[in-house]
């Protein structure tokens, strides 16, 4: 088997049957492998998903405070800025383009520190790197850790099914992994330390990290507009946390074939340009399947890429030493 068949910790219910077909399980069966996967007194090795929906209730505050004693039309509009530009341009710019992808280089560790912390700290580098590559090579079909024809659900709880890495490699394999997450700035396990723990990230320092990301942005927000701002934007955030995990079931057509002549020309698989995440986020999701190591996404004119303006705006402060661009390609090869 090669390393991307069997690097991810596969659900109980499996990738796919005896004949080769995906395996697409009951609703029950999906929340059942997910609260046995988030029980940390079976196993601490469960600790990073655990982690990662703590995450996600402890915006809960922020966000009931911010509805029910801060709430104000303003504010709303700051959250609604925060949650869908800000956090979705950063979530391509850092876990997509660069992370996973290394579309760009930086100059230095600083800037990469300083765009890795851009914002709220939410999604565990490690979840979303490793998955996503196998993503990429097994796109809609068996295997795809969100894979949409697979149902709702079963691509809104993949962090914690289907994305965590396995707990069973070889020194060899657990290398590998580390090899696709060094660049990232992650201090990841020694393998020792991934045999107790399961997991390329080290839970002390996964805990610190968060604990300076978030304090820092509470004290920025607080001293830019006190409390109320502060939970409105820590609120949105939560908000964003939980829409993100919608967006392949819905760029990836919701599981069928939604692909349209002139606008999506990869062909391999079912993934579409669509208007919102691409405006918000730079993420035209068929663009960047054809291009997957491209800087920028948005390669026709009406293509807003709020993701490469960043990386471009960077690269010319020079804190960006190199990218890749493939918008020429893609306009030879298909326009």
């Amino acid at each position: 088997m090669a390393f991307i068949d069997y690097v991810l910790q596969p659900p109980a219910y499996g990738w796919k049957d005896l004949d080769g077909n995906l395996v697409k399980p009951q609703t029950g069966q999906i929340f059942k492998e997910f609260f046995k996967r988030l029980n940390i007194f079976k196993s601490r090795k469960n600790w990073l998903p655990v982690f990662s929906w703590f995450k996600i209730i402890c915006f809960l505050p922020f966000l009931f405070l911010f509805v029910f004693k801060f709430f104000t039309p303003m504010l709303l509009l700051y959250a609604f800025l925060y949650s869908m530009v800000i956090m979705g341009t950063h979530g391509t710019v850092w876990h997509h383009r660069y992370c996973t992808h290394r579309a760009y280089k930086f100059r230095n560790n600083f800037w990469r520190f300083i765009t890795q912390n851009l914002t709220i700290s939410v999604i565990p580098e490690e979840i979303y790197v490793i998955s996503h590559h196998v993503h990429h090579a097994k796109s809609d079909t068996p295997g795809d850790p969100y894979n949409a024809e697979a149902g709702f659900f079963y691509c809104f709880l993949a962090d914690v099914n289907h994305q965590p890495i396995a707990k069973d490699l070889s020194e060899l394999d657990y290398a590998r992994v580390t090899k696709l997450m060094a660049h990232t700035g992650v201090r990841g396990n020694t393998y020792k330390q991934y045999q107790y723990w399961g997991s390329y990230a080290n839970p002390l320092r996964s805990i610190l990290s968060w604990v300076l990301n978030w304090g820092f942005w509470y004290l920025t927000f607080y001293f830019l507009g006190g409390h109320a701002l502060a939970c409105a934007l820590f609120g949105a955030a939560g908000f964003w946390a939980v829409g993100v995990r919608t967006f392949n079931f819905e760029g990836h057509g919701k599981g069928k074939d939604r692909r349209r002549e002139g606008i999506d020309y990869n062909w391999d698989d079912k993934s579409v340009n669509q208007l919102w995440p691409g405006f918000v986020a730079g993420e035209w999701h068929n663009n960047h399947h054809l291009f997957p190591k491209s800087a920028r996404s948005g390669f026709k004119a009406y293509q807003v890429d709020m993701a490469w303006y960043y990386i471009r705006s960077m690269h010319w402060l020079g804190a960006i030493k190199s990218y890749r661009d493939d918008k020429k390609q893609f306009r030879e090869k298909y326009l």
